[in-house]
């Protein structure tokens, strides 16, 4: 028995086919996509075959398919089944009918032939029937391990062999690695400037897949024949962590020998052409959107309708029901030849409307095409420079970044179109850095030559010694991240390049931050060079500071951060200092996973710093980082704000603030902001006359006088500077200069005349103006590709898009008229009537499943959100009277301000069957709701719930309205949610289902007819009738404030002082008011008395002390309601507050006090109370709902809780300075007391004093009497 045993063994050694024999197998394969859980909709496809392989010589076969059948699942499994798709059938079948030639040879196939025409889809298809034929076996070995060629790429298998005694076969079972292939079949796109998290991944995985194979082998006079073959590929998908629930893919499939025969006759071919090896092709995936399907034949008519459509519909306001059409038209232009660009581009240069949506949907042409299109029209110079700029920096931030697009794209830079505008010649410069960034990412090593030009450019600069050209060619370099321009950017740093240079703070500035993103790519070098210019103390301040930021963007060691700690505990410069503690007191706080091993390193820093400068305030340079990170959802933020100063200025030379997200593995950067203010240093000086730094009046005015020397500025360095980065790249920089501020003041100087920019406006209203735009944006579109076992291509796509429109018409009128200068407007009165409209709406996809041209089938996420405001009012302003009316007309139908909707669906779609695509909610309708209905055409999908309803199901419906009865007006709150839970998937089946959120206004039944609404503000002389009533509330006040007492008395010394200071408050109570402002919002009705509400405040002049009444009337008839409010603010040391309100504002009464108060020898201390009288049940009803959630909250804030019975009517508060850096509080509720000592809290030192100096009057147990 061992023997014959022995003898199978060696034959199955090497699996082989006989060329002189036919084999035929039938072929099953199986996809399908869901959540895996019961009775939740899935989507999938089935295809069925018989494969007949012949022999044309010893190591090349022919491949013959028939008897197909595709079928197509959508709905519920164990409810619904398979239908059959005959036109798809049909169609697919018309190619696998043609003969494929593969080479074959020891259980490892080779090239693959067909014929020309047959599509790369359906030779993948043929890729996943021969991956069965590619296994190793090794008898010599039970479990083996080796790395092979298969249709997932170059990946390493794990094999398990068992011998069948009864059968004399052998089962294989083979398990391929698939997440660390060597050269994998997968693509990524739209995620280059999304910077590769390593330490994210070893929290958790978006995604995870297996396969397995097992064989049954049977030993043959030839070798090993495969007479049984089963795969199966697993994946699971998640927007967080796999953990917390996930997508999950399952792809199925199996051959089973039905009979090898004698070859009757050879089979006849025709000319083939080489398709490749067995690892898949992929298509062209830019042209296959997942999210939806179309007839692409003839698309130039089909998106010139499509435009005209679009246009036509988002005319006045944006038609969200249109704004998913854009992804259509995306699609078509993509198909499009570039015949059709020009052909469109003909037809709609004449037509603004038009030619606007054109330009912006063309940027999604992300080939050589939109290319040549923006050189033609560069060339002929028939666009403006607004439309280039905007249609170039999208279309270059779209483009493939592709070798031959990055050489074709340095033409732009030559071009004399481009330096004809100073912003499009920037943006150029700016957008081709950022395309050589996004060639580096994908091509490592990234060759010099697509940086050439930009090292070219700020080489010039620096021997022409022209600054503005250093600047854009340093920041383009910043851009591009090229670790090849690293010897050019140190030509620009004193002490670090070979020859001495002597630029400005701007140039020094710009090359610093150039390597910004090189950090990532050569830290080392990054590092050497940052160190030596933090260490070089002659450097200026702000330059020393960059340097040090970006040296902790390259992530030092632990021993290059000790290296840094020694050096600032010798450093003299407190700015450096305190920008560096700060900076690393942030990291050492970090929780994101790229600051892991950095976080440890600065925390040991901080310890060894903060003895000695833990201290210092924010009057110094602050470098600040605040971030989280959560690993159920794989997701964190991280916000960044530095300010630069330095010993010399008293305002900041350089702010910055940035934002990052980190999602699934990957850091994007968001938004970065930055101001570089050096002419403002130069202003400003040292010093400013008459500065105290408390941001008074004469602060203000001291700042005021020294802004009125602006003329002084240089003529040939910008005041002001401010560039704006998205997703790390720098888009737009602008320069204010002093010709520039000239122009401002003389434009809108009341000594203007005709032509100045604001009267040329002015006579615009006059005559009337319409103005419309519309732009549509593709936001991102985020794409991943991967080969399955069947040889169909899995896609996980994200896009985000949004269509912004604002309509304004609008008409004016002055009178008297101006004649001759814009100061005659203060003497005039201003009518204006307009109307429009200003919103977008944003379409978000996420796609998992199968995409070709052929057919799609998978899970999708919809979501949408239009945001509406639309606006219709007239205006008049008189200037002279200080009075400003505004008049609306009545809400006469409902409209939506903002609304959310999303669902997931199972979505199947194929091209011979348009109309019948389905889309069927995963989760199934409750019994109490309506059925949704998704139609597709005339196809009507229509979940059955009342059989597959389960018991975990969340479906709240809320509907929340306010109205008012006087302006007829109501605003309500709609929501709707449908939740299937599984308690072990969270946390995505939170945000899986049906989700409604609305917010919309609706008119209400008013009590009077609204012809409209009429608000007034007159800041003018007042004759409003409330002197009786202001005498009462000074009375009642006073009569408040001496119950409102904080308690603090201990020493009659202190309660002496406290009243005399309280003598001088009430002195304020017996001044004679000044009205200062009358608002008036009421409902006009014809001839009858207004209705609505009144509100005055009054002022009373008082040295030292600020006394202001609020008075809110009811108006109409039969109506005494009121709201009383006086306040007395106390120069810096004290503010009270007292509140009355309802009937003559005698029903309820609720008072405040706050003081700070500082005794000599003693610490600085502020305390709060809130008393009341008499409230409404609700407020007090809110009251006890949030006094039961602080006890909770303080234990988890570190606050200590003690039980106690206090003044039943009261809450006080108190803070007091312990240290510098620390304060204790306590608040007092009236059934317990909750404290905490020695808070952590950066208080500034200098203003720590000034605080004391200011309060030195004002004591603690003063703080509270009447």
């Amino acid at each position: 028995m061992w023997g014959l045993l022995l003898c199978c063994l060696v034959g199955i050694s090497k699996l082989r086919l006989n060329p002189k024999k036919t084999y035929e197998y039938k072929y099953e394969g199986e996809v399908n996509f869901g959540l895996g859980m019961p009775n939740l909709a899935e989507s999938g496809v089935k295809m069925t075959c018989k494969v007949k392989i012949d022999g044309v010589s010893a190591q090349t076969f022919i491949l013959l398919v028939s008897d197909l059948a595709f079928e197509e699942f959508n709905g519920f499994p164990g409810k619904n089944g398979f239908n059959a798709s005959p036109k798809l059938t049909q169609r697919i079948a018309a190619q696998l009918v043609k003969p494929f030639m593969f080479d074959y040879a020891s259980g490892h196939v080779g090239d693959i032939h067909a014929s020309a025409e047959v599509s790369d889809t359906v030779v993948n298809i043929v890729r996943g029937i021969l991956d069965f034929f590619q296994v190793t076996v090794k008898t010599t070995q039970r479990i083996y391990e080796l790395e092979e060629v298969g249709i997932h790429g170059k990946c390493h298998s794990n094999y398990a062999t068992e011998e069948n005694v009864k059968t004399n076969d052998m089962t294989i079972t083979q398990v391929v690695d698939v997440t660390n292939c060597r050269e994998k079949a997968e693509i990524y796109r739209g995620m280059a400037t999304a910077v590769l998290d390593k330490e994210s991944k070893q929290r958790g995985e978006s995604v995870i897949s297996t396969v397995r194979y097992v064989y049954t082998v049977k030993s043959t006079a030839e070798g090993g024949l495969i007479t049984r073959a089963h795969g199966l590929e697993r994946q699971h998908f998640s927007t967080f962590n796999v953990k917390g629930g996930s997508f999950k893919m399952q792809a199925l499939k199996e051959m089973v020998l039905l009979s090898v025969s004698d070859t009757a006759r050879a089979v006849m071919f025709g000319p083939m052409e080489s398709k490749g090896n067995l690892i898949y092709k992929f298509v062209n995936a830019g042209a296959n959107v997942p999210i939806m399907m179309q007839n692409l034949e003839d698309p130039v008519p089909k998106a010139s309708e499509l435009i005209k459509q679009l246009a036509q519909a988002n005319s006045y306001q944006i038609d969200s029901a249109t704004t998913e059409d854009t992804v259509k038209l995306y699609q078509l232009l993509r198909v499009m030849p570039y015949e059709g660009l020009e052909t469109m581009w003909k037809e709609f240069a004449g037509n603004e409307e038009h030619r606007r949506w054109f330009l912006d949907m063309i940027v999604e042409v992300t080939d050589a095409r939109i290319l040549k299109f923006l050189e033609m029209r560069f060339q002929a110079a028939d666009v403006s420079a607004n439309e280039a700029l905007e249609t170039l920096v999208l279309s270059i931030n779209h483009l493939q970044p592709i070798p031959e697009l990055v050489e074709m794209a340095k033409m732009f830079l030559n071009m004399p179109f481009t330096k004809s505008n100073i912003y499009l010649w920037n943006t150029v410069v700016l957008s081709y850095g950022s395309l050589v960034y996004k060639h580096c990412t994908y091509y490592t090593p990234c060759p010099v030559t697509a940086v050439q030009p930009l090292l070219d450019m700020a080489m010039n600069g620096l021997r022409n010694g022209n600054e503005a050209d250093m600047v854009l060619a340093l920041k383009a370099l910043g851009n591009a991240g090229h670790p090849g321009s690293i010897k050019t950017i140190m030509r620009f740093l004193p002490g670090v390049a070979a020859t001495p240079v002597n630029l400005s703070p701007s140039v020094l500035s710009a090359a610093v931050q150039s390597m910004r993103l090189i950090a990532a790519r050569d830290p080392h070098s990054v590092q050497d060079i940052t160190m030596s210019l933090f260490l070089k103390k002659d450097l200026p301040t702000e330059i020393r500071m960059l340097a040090f930021m970006i040296l902790f963007n390259a992530k030092p060691s632990m021993a290059l951060v000790s290296t840094v700690t020694t050096h600032l505990q010798e450093e003299k410069d407190l700015h450096v200092v305190s920008f560096a503690f700060s900076y690393l007191r942030s990291f050492a706080r970090s929780s994101t996973p790229d600051n892991h091993f950095l976080s440890t390193a600065c925390n040991v820093a901080v310890k060894m710093l903060a003895p000695k400068f833990g201290r210092l305030s924010y009057h110094y340079s602050k470098g600040l980082r605040m971030d989280w990170f959560n690993d159920d959802f794989l997701i964190g933020t991280a916000t960044e704000v530095f300010m630069l100063k330095s010993a010399t200025n008293i305002f900041p030379t350089e702010i910055m603030m940035k934002g990052k997200f980190y999602f699934i593995g990957r850091i994007l950067q968001l938004l970065e902001l930055g101001i570089h203010a050096e002419g403002i240093k130069e202003l400003f000086g040292s010093g400013i006359p008459g500065f105290k730094g408390d941001l008074s009046y004469s602060d203000f005015q001291a700042i005021f006088s020294v802004l009125k020397n602006w003329q002084i500025l240089p003529n040939d360095k910008p005041v002001l500077s401010a560039y704006v980065r998205a997703s790390g790249q720098e888009w737009f920089l602008a320069n204010i200069n002093k010709d520039f501020i000239k122009n401002i003041i003389g434009g809108a100087s009341p000594s203007a005349g005709k032509g100045s920019p604001l009267w040329d406006a002015i006579e615009n209203l006059q005559r009337g103006i319409s103005w419309h735009k519309t732009k549509p944006y593709l936001i991102f579109e985020v794409r991943y590709f991967q080969a399955t076992t069947l040889g169909l291509p899995l896609e996980i796509s994200k896009y985000y898009e949004t269509v912004n429109g604002i309509t304004v018409n609008a008409k004016a009128a002055v009178n008297p008229p101006i004649t001759d200068r814009l100061g005659q407007l203060l003497n005039s009165e201003i009518s204006l009537e307009t109307d429009g409209f200003i919103g977008f709406t944003k379409d978000f996809w996420l796609f998992y499943g199968i995409n070709t041209e052929l057919f799609q089938c998978g899970s999708e996420f919809k979501s949408k959100m239009p945001i509406a405001i639309p606006w219709k009012f007239a205006a008049k302003i008189n200037v002279r009277e200080r009075k400003f009316e505004l008049d609306f007309p009545p809400c006469q139908k409902e409209f939506e301000l903002l609304s959310l909707s999303s669902n997931v669906y199972a979505v199947s779609r194929n091209i011979e069957e348009l109309a019948l695509a389905k889309m069927t909610p995963i989760i199934p309708n409750a019994r109490d709701s309506n059925d949704e209905v998704v139609r597709m055409g005339p196809s009507v999908v229509r979940p059955e719930s009342e059989e597959i309803q389960t018991p975990n199901t969340w479906h709240p419906r809320t509907n929340m309205c306010t109205e008012s009865n006087i302006y007829g007006v109501g605003l309500c709150v709609e929501s709707e949610l449908k939740r299937e839970y599984y308690h072990e998937e969270y946390p995505l089946y939170y945000f899986l289902g049906y989700t409604n959120v609305a917010i919309k206004v609706v008119p209400a039944r008013a009590i009077k007819a609204v012809d409209k609404i009429h608000f007034e503000i007159n800041a003018g002389p007042s004759r409003h009738p409330a002197g009786q009533l202001l005498e009462t509330l000074k009375r009642l006040s006073k009569e408040a404030i001496r119950r409102v007492r904080l308690s603090s008395d201990s020493t009659s010394s202190v309660r002496g002082s406290h009243h005399s200071h309280h003598d001088n408050i009430m002195e304020g109570f017996y001044s004679t008011p000044e009205a200062a402002f009358n608002i008036k919002a009421l409902v006009m009705s014809g001839n009858q008395k207004p209705e609505g509400y009144d509100a005055a405040v009054y002022y009373t002049p008082e040295a030292n002390i600020q006394n202001a009444q609020l008075i809110v009337s009811q108006v109409g008839e039969d109506t005494n309601w009121k709201m009383c409010v006086d306040t007395i603010v106390n120069g810096r040391a004290e503010a009270k507050a007292h509140f009355r309100w309802g009937a003559e504002c005698q029903s309820y009464e609720m008072s405040m006090r706050a003081a700070t108060a500082h005794l000599p020898g003693s610490r600085p201390t502020l305390k709060a109370k809130v008393h009341w009288t008499r409230i409404p049940e609700t407020m007090a009803e809110i009251g006890r709902r949030t006094e039961s959630y602080i006890p909770g909250m303080a234990f988890l804030l570190g606050f200590y809780q003690q039980h106690e019975r206090n003044a039943k009517q009261e809450i006080s508060a108190s803070v007091v300075a312990a240290s510098a850096d620390s304060v204790d509080m306590k608040i007092i509720f009236p059934e317990y007391t909750v404290y905490r000592q020695a808070i952590p809290v950066p208080l500034p030192p200098a203003n720590f004093e000034e605080f004391q100096h200011d309060t030195r009057n004002t004591t603690v147990k003063s703080f509270g009497h009447a």
